[in-house]
């Protein structure tokens, strides 16, 4: 892909060509579901059971919930993720920041462009809010299952929370070695898991047919009549059932939109029977405490044994794919300079999603362990839990309407509009549960939020005090000095925003100390609009002894400097860069001086070689 130029309606996903794979291929398939719909897969674990602590099973709202999930997942999930936003796309590239760019490439500078970006910055503080409460009340929910295990019926609620939290642990433990190794066994896993949720459900399908008509809308719209507000507040955890569903988007640059898209059929139709069967099993039985692990229960004790131990492997899987999906969104976050450099690990030779941050792993680990032991229940997280989820599916829906009105497509335009509506109205039900616990999706959300803004301002506070000359009124006192003849052998490499203004530290080096090579290159590194490619362009020669090397990389790729410099033939003998020792007055631009000085250097991100580096420090006041 590097280097490489495609049409614009190819890049931005307006044709089937952007598409990495156009054929049914059943490896494809298989990694769709270890990687894509581990969070989707697992929410039948306890969906309905938090939905019937709320109101009785009935048949009446046994076959309203039943619609109102079953259009949930064709609206949310099919034609919201599948339809309309997989036809969106970067270089095959999807998810809630590919959108923000695509629509930041077509919409005008100005209070627009400005709002579609905090916007994206919202979405992306609400998915990574998501990211901690998805791990606690997948593992909980499954753990949760040992009640019904044989010989531990009375197991107390203190060794649910501590088998819990240490299977998070040993998880968040061994993330450092990444998930690469095991990643093989984790679609061959959600097969069996799948087929254990269409196979539980048909068999209780067969007992009560009749429940298959809850397909019809007219359950779901008579359920909302019947019910009043009530009614409106089951929506907050009806949405339970779209969780995980906007991966579709923000996996598909893993293995293309297509073996995902195809993927999502079976994994619909088994969602959609195991749902159908529990709704049948609450017709037969009543109210249960936990439905799906005791339909599974009554019918064999081995099966169970051998359902609850596929349902814990399901829910790591499910916890596994969010982890590795924050870390991807931090690192698209660094590499466009909406968060603060961190150490990063490539966990993985072949696949660049692969990371490990571990800053963000073990900050995720407290969290996630703090929510298991502040709320101790699935069904007491399932009140904090959809309220990030749906915010994000609403962003997404208003991008959305965005890029097809500006891209003229009207078919999807009016369909966005539709989807908009339904996610409004989930998003007005969740709010909701803000008293009962939704309050932490907030906070949660609000510490990113806070961070992307403490380094977006800070940043721009910084380039305004960054005294940086204009290249023709350095290059008037350049090229005095360098025509002086007194200048050191070799070739020298100073990093630079770009090669139009002449940073501070270049300055001081070069016109005030008479620092001068016989070749110095401005070495310039910017981040594109699209998550792959790196395009490297030679200026060769600014000035007698002065070259420039522009290089721009995607905001997914990893950069590699030094190979980058050796396939250019550069040969340094010494790399300058700039520090800045900043003086802040008010105090949030104090707060930003703190995190920018114990954050790693850029030269450290893009691993440099120690022994040439010289770094040098200007003062800078705001």
């Amino acid at each position: 892909m590097e280097g490489s130029k495609k049409p614009l309606a190819s890049l931005f996903g307006f044709d089937s060509m952007a598409e990495k794979h156009t054929s049914f291929s059943i490896l494809d398939n298989i990694k769709a579901m270890g990687l894509v719909f581990g969070d989707i897969g697992t929410s039948p674990i306890y969906t309905l059971t938090v939905i019937f602590t709320l109101t009785s099973p009935t048949i009446q709202n046994v076959m309203g919930v039943l619609s109102l999930i079953f259009w949930a997942l064709i609206v949310l999930v099919t034609v919201e993720y599948s339809w309309l936003a997989m036809s969106l796309s970067t270089k095959g590239e999807g998810g809630i920041i590919v959108l923000k760019e695509i629509l930041s490439s077509k919409v005008k500078k100005g209070r627009r462009s400005l709002f579609a970006v905090y916007l994206g910055y919202l979405g992306v503080s609400l998915l990574m809010g998501d990211g901690v409460i998805t791990p606690a009340i997948s593992i909980l929910s499954a753990v949760e299952g040992l009640k019904l295990f044989p010989g531990l019926g009375n197991i107390s609620l203190e060794t649910i929370l501590l088998i819990t939290c240490a299977i998070t642990i040993i998880l968040f433990a061994f993330q450092h070695k990444g998930s690469d190794k095991v990643s093989s066994s984790f679609g061959p896993i959600m097969i069996l898991w799948f087929l254990a949720l269409f196979t539980s459900g048909m068999f209780y399908i067969f007992k009560i047919p009749s429940v298959l008509m809850a397909v019809s809308p007219h359950y779901a719209i008579d359920f909302m009549l019947h019910n009043g507000l009530p009614g409106f507040f089951i929506l907050s955890e009806v949405i339970l059932c779209a969780t995980g569903g906007e991966a579709l988007y923000a996996d598909m640059g893993h293995l293309g939109a297509i073996p995902i898209r195809q993927a999502w059929y079976l994994v619909f139709v088994a969602l959609v029977i195991n749902y159908f069967g529990q709704g049948a099993y609450l017709q037969l039985y009543g109210k249960s405490e936990f439905i799906l692990f005791e339909m599974v229960h009554k019918v064999s004790d081995i099966l169970y044994i051998l359902f609850i131990i596929l349902a814990l492997f399901a829910t790591i899987i499910a916890s596994q794919a969010m982890i590795s999906a924050v870390m991807s969104l931090v690192y698209q976050g660094i590499t466009t300079r909406i968060f603060p450099l961190m150490k990063i690990k490539y966990t993985s030779t072949h696949l660049k999603s692969q990371i490990y941050i571990g800053a963000v792993n073990w900050m995720l680990l407290v969290a996630v362990i703090i929510m298991i032991f502040l709320f101790k229940k699935s069904e007491n997280l399932a009140a904090a839990y959809g309220l990030a989820v749906t915010a994000t599916m609403t962003i997404s829906a208003i991008f959305m309407i965005w890029i097809f009105k500006v891209s003229n497509i009207k078919i999807k335009f009016y369909a966005a509009i539709f989807v908009l509506i339904i996610d409004l109205l989930f998003l007005l039900a969740v709010f909701t549960k803000i008293p009962h616990g939704g309050y932490w999706s907030l906070i949660i959300a609000s510490i990113p939020f806070f961070v992307i803004m403490l380094w977006t301002v800070g940043n721009k506070n910084l380039q305004i005090a960054f005294r940086s000359l204009s290249i023709d009124t350095f290059l008037e006192s350049y090229n005095q000095i360098y025509s002086l003849g007194n200048n050191i052998k070799g070739t020298a490499l100073f990093l630079t925003k770009n090669l139009e203004r002449v940073p501070p530290y270049v300055v001081h080096c070069m016109l005030r100390t008479s620092i001068m090579y016989e070749e110095n290159i401005f070495i310039s590194i910017s981040t594109s609009d699209y998550p792959y490619g790196i395009d490297v362009t030679k200026v060769e020669e600014i000035a007698p002894g002065l070259k420039g090397l522009i290089i721009s990389c995607g905001y997914m790729e990893y950069l590699d400097i030094p190979g980058v410099l050796k396939n250019a033939g550069i040969n340094e003998k010494v790399i300058f860069y700039g520090i800045e020792e900043i003086s802040a007055r008010r105090p949030f631009l104090r707060l930003y001086a703190f995190l920018k000085k114990i954050t790693p250097h850029f030269v450290a991100f893009y691993k440099l070689n120690y022994r040439k580096l010289h770094g040098v420090a200007t003062r800078i006041e705001f």
